[in-house]
């Protein structure tokens, strides 16, 4: 018993850092965020960039590509996860925090970005009509749909799902007349469903790169909603709430940046969603 209560003093004693996961380039746009509200703690990022994009692929497809991502992080010594990436937390958040993490890793967390989201978006609009702009995989989960009408029973939600917008951010074709043509067929259709649409989410990560354009397609007055700063004030709320975690997160302000792709291509494409030059290194997550 008591070499049992020793060893759990130092499993909880060690401290590492936050581990930022997308499938892509996206989540860059979260970590900027977080590191901005945050500035003293430890940040892994992670993407995906391999097998980006999450968006078309299939549920078990995206859950066992996050869970061998966040097994990485892991093994990187993170007690905390935070899937930066809306697809992952509709498809594969839910299973990992319930089924996976009792059983293998009781000690670490794993948190998403659309929870924080449902929890406060009511408020920015008046008329209590909800737009959301997603990827095909986030809004066949219903995700938002789900979680918002737990906080705001009698907002009227929206979907629209954009399938090409991942990619030409990714490809680096956002500022072409075709991209344009796309955000606002999107957007277009987003507003037939319902005109009275006030407030609009961006329900991916890779999407506040497009908002000047969409800004530019939304009739006046309609809100554009990103996830940064409400999920890093989760952040800091649920580090507020839970001291045990705090205490085992490491703080020197140390950003590192890892993806299971070309780091050069990482390099050259991430300063569109993170400010200032990131040197990246190539990550082995093993086969999944």
């Amino acid at each position: 018993m008591c070499c049992g209560i020793f060893l759990f003093n130092i499993v909880a004693m060690q401290t590492g850092p936050i581990g930022v996961f997308d499938s892509g380039y996206g989540g860059l746009t979260v970590l900027k965020s977080l590191t901005s509200a945050l500035p003293d703690y430890d940040f892994i990022y992670l993407g995906d960039n391999a097998r980006a994009p999450y968006g078309t692929r299939s549920f078990e497809t995206v859950y066992r590509y996050t869970r061998s991502c966040v097994d990485w992080f892991f093994r990187q010594e993170c007690p905390l996860v935070i899937l930066a990436c809306n697809t992952a937390s509709a498809k594969a958040l839910r299973t990992i925090q319930q089924q996976d993490l009792p059983h293998v890793e009781a000690f670490r967390r794993v948190l998403g970005v659309i929870r924080p989201t449902a929890e406060i978006i009511g408020s920015f609009s008046k008329s209590g009509h909800i737009g959301v702009l997603a990827t095909p995989g986030t809004v066949a989960s219903l995700s938002y749909v789900i979680e918002i009408a737990k906080f705001f029973p009698d907002a009227i939600v929206h979907q629209q799902a954009c399938p090409l917008w991942v990619p030409l951010i990714e490809n680096n074709e956002h500022l072409t007349a075709g991209a344009e043509y796309f955000v606002k067929a999107c957007i277009d259709e987003l507003m037939q469903q319902d005109p009275l649409i006030d407030a609009v989410l961006l329900g991916c990560t890779h999407y506040p790169v497009l908002e000047e354009t969409i800004r530019k397609y939304l009739p006046a007055g309609v809100q554009i909603i990103s996830q940064g700063d409400i999920v890093a004030q989760s952040l800091r709320d649920y580090l507020n709430r839970h001291a045990e975690m705090a205490q085992r997160l490491s703080k020197g302000g140390i950003r590192q940046f890892f993806t299971t792709d070309n780091p050069a291509d990482f390099d050259a494409h991430a300063p569109l969603f993170f400010d200032g030059h990131i040197h990246s290194q190539h990550a082995d997550i093993g086969s999944a």
